[in-house]
């Protein structure tokens, strides 16, 4: 299949997909960490979502939607930056199969109802359903630690677990600010992408 992973700079998932025979690239505004930037497109990915994809599964920035940032929220708002977050996550959810994020704002409609009426009718209109359709944890799939992720998914099967393990560390939360934490916070588990790749194929 021909596979677009959208938003990664890690290449986490891509490689695993090319492991397993797809022609699989990232894309990214940043270049890539990973160990083949071979097979990343260092470009706005709302450039390539028509290039004819068999499976898109993308990873929009959380910075301005998660709930863990609410505190910050106020001023997010006021600056636009949150706003320009919720367009893009939901133009990039329309042409995805898979889209990633951890809890936040977008997983009910009341947040955008109070503060983006227009942006909530657009949700509607394009058939968003706030609801994920999963919530996993990192421990389903072989890494000791919680980091609730929400999938919203469209024509492919619930991700399941391969390897439940022990442990219930908060190793994300608990990250020590640094110039690279958010990129660190962003990276695919392993595990995780090993089952996307294993089981939408």
């Amino acid at each position: 299949m021909d596979i677009l992973i959208a938003c990664e700079e890690s290449g986490i998932v891509t490689e695993k997909f090319r492991e397993r025979g797809h022609n699989a690239w990232s894309c990214d505004l940043l270049p890539t960490s990973g160990n083949h930037p071979e097979w990343h497109i260092k470009d706005d990915v709302l450039n390539h979502l028509n290039d004819g994809w068999d499976l898109v599964i993308s990873f929009p920035p959380c910075t301005h939607l998660a709930v863990s940032g609410a505190r910050w929220f106020d001023k997010k708002r006021l600056s636009g930056e949150q706003r320009e977050s919720i367009i893009f996550f939901l133009n990039l959810w329309r042409k995805s199969n898979c889209s990633e994020n951890p809890i936040g704002i977008l997983n009910t409609p009341e947040y955008l109802k109070k503060w983006f009426p227009k942006l909530y009718e657009y949700a509607l209109f394009i058939g968003f359903p706030f609801k994920p359709s999963q919530i996993i944890q990192p421990w389903q799939f072989g890494h000791g630690e919680t980091k609730a992720t929400c999938l919203w998914l469209r024509n492919l099967p619930k991700l399941q677990p391969t390897n439940i393990v022990d442990g219930r560390e908060h190793r994300i939360w608990k990250m020590p600010p640094s110039e690279n934490r958010q990129k660190l916070r962003s990276k695919t588990y392993p595990g995780i992408a090993a089952a996307m790749a294993e089981q939408w194929n």
